[in-house]
């Protein structure tokens, strides 16, 4: 499966571009997409999507692939695994056609999800400082 780099156990904190990569109503495209600057999705795409920033398929876009990414807003559809680091927002036009995997999820009456759903924590970084001592 197609993974942000560094995806899980990143020590580096996201930062919220203003850059964006928008794919307009009328574009098919047919292959992987890998970005690090935030993506408008309003036209189709075959294959998969991997962002270091959030991604936005917006009410005419379509996915049938499988997105990772920072954070997520769809409006559209998507026939695939939904991976979001943060917050995934569903609207009420969205439809999802597969399992999500997140942090933070808001579901807006209307919308369809149809797969299921694992709720994680954002990954922590424990340092211990207390010294252990074991029996012998």
């Amino acid at each position: 499966m197609l993974k942000r780099k560094d995806f899980f156990n990143s020590t580096a904190q996201y930062e919220e571009s203003t850059a964006m990569n928008h794919i307009v109503q009328g574009t098919e495209i047919n292959g992987d997409l890998v970005s690090d600057s935030n993506i408008l999705l309003d036209g189709e795409m075959n294959g998969n999507i991997s962002c270091s920033g959030k991604v936005i398929i917006g009410s005419t876009g379509k996915i049938k692939g499988n997105l990772v990414c920072v954070n997520a807003e769809i409006q559209g559809a998507v026939d695939g695994e939904v991976t979001v680091e943060g917050l995934l927002t569903l609207t009420s036009t969205a439809r999802i056609k597969g399992d999500i995997q997140t942090a933070k999820l808001v579901i807006q009456e209307g919308a369809i999800f149809e797969g299921s759903c694992i709720m994680k924590s954002p990954t922590s970084h424990a340092t211990f400082t207390a010294d252990v001592k074991l029996d012998d």
